[in-house]
């Protein structure tokens, strides 16, 4: 069985016809992780006699007539912020490799497995995901499927880099500042991060508690949608899980345009964009329609306060291990880390003060607007080991300049879905584009994505290596 000829909906479609059983996709995704798995370095955690007990349990249910769930036999894996049962939880580091194991799957997996998806293990990532690269030192670097020297993005690299290398057709990630919306760029795949507070952390490893979202990656829009559909459900033990209700996607996809306010975002946007980054956009307005540009407020001023929020929130957070075990931490998350947690207090109040006037700014755009659109990477994917960027006459620090057009649009939660485009002026790497809907309105993103899909505009591309 080939694993780039079926996305995730096809085979959950496939599964459930009978046209090949959940027992054969599992043993085609082992087998694709094992030929490429010493290339891509996407996996941490290799969990295949789980995914073996699940896909004969999915058979068994069809073989005696039940009606399967919606991503029945689909193969899926999470970066290793996610608990699995019996799972140690690395959260990217080697300080956690002496814990015990998790007694439970986190509830998002716990979800996932209701919908009939199997687990294929825990996937690599920036050291606590304080990072936009996953060249991680304990673990080694995920290399990007398209370009093998290149990097796969972070901190969910590695759950990007498994889905465009077709290791599986879904993934779970986590995104602060764009640690989702910054892999799905640079691999070219489907990546949602829902509005804040829409889908429940518990059994997830904390990086900045007030900033936090989680999400997944699919080889196809169809496939993210019914994810996405399954992971919703309000969680009464998780505080900082804000949905009340199950608001689907999978219906809305085919909606079309009609009534929808888009607009292409400027500034900020523009300025801190390559060529590539902007066609990429171009591209997508035109598949649209769209013309009219929106300038959104105050970005440069939210990414300066989300450094400070990210940095003072984790360096509070790992003080016990700075203080106890800095000698096993990456040196870059020692000094992050170390920043984080000597910054006056003042000015994480004074940051956070900020956020609430910023996020009724952002508000008040949206009530003219239903969807905008910007580049969700300034570049392609860089070479792993790439220190400086060169942007528009500006020398950047790479591993944090991926994150410059993202950081702003989560500081105010709001849902963007990255779609993968092929910009011309990139050659034959991807470059991504955020769809960015008001908050609470991931339908809205999902409509615009589809138009974008059918279109042709956004898509996967097979790799070869």
């Amino acid at each position: 069985m080939n694993t780039q000829a079926f996305s995730a909906d096809q085979l959950a479609s496939g599964i459930a016809r009978g046209d090949f059983t959940a027992g054969e996709v599992v043993a085609a995704y082992i087998k694709r992780i094992e030929d490429t798995e010493a290339k891509v370095n996407a996996f941490t955690t290799r969990c295949f006699d789980r995914a073996l007990q699940e896909a004969q349990a999915i058979d068994g249910r069809r073989a005696q007539g039940e009606p399967l769930p919606p991503l029945a036999g689909v193969p899926y894996a999470v970066k290793n912020l996610f608990d699995i049962k019996g799972v140690v939880t690395f959260a990217g580091s080697k300080v956690n490799q002496a814990n015990p194991p998790a007694q439970a799957d986190a509830f998002l997996v716990q979800r996932l497995q209701a919908a009939g998806a199997v687990l294929m293990g825990g996937l690599n990532m920036d050291e606590f995901a304080y990072g936009f690269t996953t060249e991680n030192s304990h673990y080694g670097p995920s290399h990007n499927p398209h370009n093998l020297a290149c990097i796969a993005g972070g901190s969910s690299g590695g759950s990007g880099a498994a889905v465009a290398a077709r290791q599986v057709s879904l993934s779970l990630g986590s995104d602060t500042n764009g640690s989702i919306r910054v892999p799905a760029s640079l691999c070219g795949v489907w990546g949602l991060k829902p509005t804040f507070g829409r889908l429940s952390r518990r059994g997830s490893y904390p990086f900045v508690h007030s900033i936090d979202h989680l999400g997944p990656f699919a080889d196809s829009l169809s496939g993210l949608a019914l994810a996405y559909d399954a992971l919703q459900s309000p969680d009464h033990l998780d505080p900082g899980c804000h949905a009340r209700r199950i608001e689907p996607v999978s219906t809305a996809l085919t909606a079309g345009l009609q009534g929808l306010r888009i607009g292409i975002l400027d500034g900020y946007f523009h300025e801190n964009a390559s060529a590539s980054a902007l066609q990429a956009v171009e591209a997508a307005a035109r598949a649209l329609g769209v013309t009219a540009h929106v300038t959104w407020p105050d970005a440069a001023l939210a990414r300066a306060a989300a450094f400070i929020v990210t940095a003072s929130e984790g360096g509070q957070l790992h003080l016990d291990h700075l203080r106890t075990q800095a000698q096993d931490l990456e040196p870059l998350s020692v000094d992050r880390f170390m920043a984080g947690a000597l910054q006056p207090a003042a000015w994480y109040v004074q940051a956070q003060r900020f956020r609430r006037v910023y996020r009724d700014r952002v508000n008040k755009l949206f009530e003219n607007w239903d969807v905008l659109l910007a580049p969700a990477t300034p570049v392609t994917a860089p070479a792993i080991g790439t220190e400086w960027l060169s942007l528009n006459n500006q020398q950047l620090p790479s591993r944090a300049a991926m994150g410059i057009l993202t950081q702003p649009i989560s500081f105010a939660g709001c849902p963007v879905l990255v779609s993968p485009l092929w910009p011309e002026a990139a050659g034959s790497m991807p470059l991504g584009v955020q769809v960015i809907a008001a908050p609470w309105r991931e339908e809205l993103a999902f409509r615009v994505a589809h138009v974008l899909e059918t279109s042709g505009v956004a898509h996967l591309n097979p790799v070869e290596f």
